[in-house]
């Protein structure tokens, strides 16, 4: 299977990604035996549940400091020190010190929403490339309800793709007043792109997580958390109906990789031109939560 190849805004490069579990990712999807494993048993709630009881015992400890070294994490940004976390889960949803990820000033710019590589489309009606040729995005039954699809359709969307080396708390892109999360019950594929060159359709089968931002100026955005395999849980700490500013912390997902997406309307926002050069190309670029994504029309 090929290797994940993402630009990152901050090097300025073309860079391969570190991934965790590698072996078992192209195992699982570049062979045959592999994917019937996946549909008989590793997409199933029970296995990521199990997995996800494993990594928060106490013992699960010891696999902090290995992790960090292999995978080089900046431990200054971090709000606590590595003994202090009780379990590797705790250490995985961490946060992170208070300036660690600046949110951009500009009243009219839109931030990333989280850590990781992003993908952007101005109008995802349009979109018939995501990773290869000939898939697109079925919104309808991404959304589960084809009114509110029918409301995005033709707007622009962004999908960051969080993976487990990465900071995984997700925020709001933008200021506004967001209603409850509700969710779309489903199973748990990978989001890894070894998966997602296979079968897109595996991010509107997982379970996920929606909600409504009412905004002063961009119109109504819409916020999807996608579940995955080991991460069958996604936790919201925001109170709806309150009043947040950009950059606000959403909430966080436990061990594992996973994704959020962020649609807006029509004609609400014009997206970043590094973002919209390389997600041309399904090469995903590497930004950080806070970091200009768009700028509001």
């Amino acid at each position: 299977m090929q290797q994940i190849t993402y630009f990152n805004r901050y090097t300025g490069c073309l860079e391969q990604e570190a991934v965790y579990g590698e072996g078992f990712l192209k195992w699982a999807y570049g062979r045959a035996v592999g994917r019937a494993t996946v549909e008989l048993l590793v997409k199933r709630y029970l296995f990521s549940r199990f997995y996800g009881w494993w990594m928060s015992r106490p013992a699960s400890v010891g696999r902090i400091k290995p992790f960090v070294e292999t995978f080089q994490l900046d431990v200054s940004e971090f709000a606590q020190a590595l003994e202090d976390y009780g379990s590797f889960n705790d250490f995985f949803s961490r946060r992170l010190k208070s300036d660690a990820r600046p949110i951009d000033s500009n009243p009219a710019s839109i931030v990333f929403p989280a850590d990781g590589r992003h993908l952007g489309f101005q109008d995802l009606s349009s979109v018939s490339q995501v990773f290869v040729k000939g898939q697109g995005f079925d919104l309808t039954t991404f959304l589960g309800d084809p009114a509110l699809a029918a409301k995005y359709q033709g707007g622009t969307a962004i999908l960051s793709r969080l993976c487990p080396l990465d900071y995984h708390r997700f925020h709001f892109a933008t200021a506004g007043c967001p209603g409850a999360a509700w969710l779309i019950p489903g199973v748990l594929y990978s989001v890894n792109p070894m998966a997602l060159r296979q079968r897109l359709a595996y991010l509107w089968e997982n379970k996920r997580m929606l909600t409504r931002l009412a905004t002063k100026t961009l119109g109504e955005v819409l916020i999807v958390e996608i579940g995955a395999t080991n991460v069958g849980s996604i936790t919201q700490t925001f109170r709806s109906d309150d009043a947040i500013e950009k950059g606000y912390e959403k909430g966080y997902f436990r061990f594992g990789g996973s994704a959020t997406m962020t649609l807006f309307e029509p004609g609400r926002v014009k997206l970043s031109d590094d973002l919209l050069h390389y997600s041309a190309q399904s090469i995903e670029l590497y930004a950080k939560m806070g970091d200009v994504m768009g700028q509001a029309l």
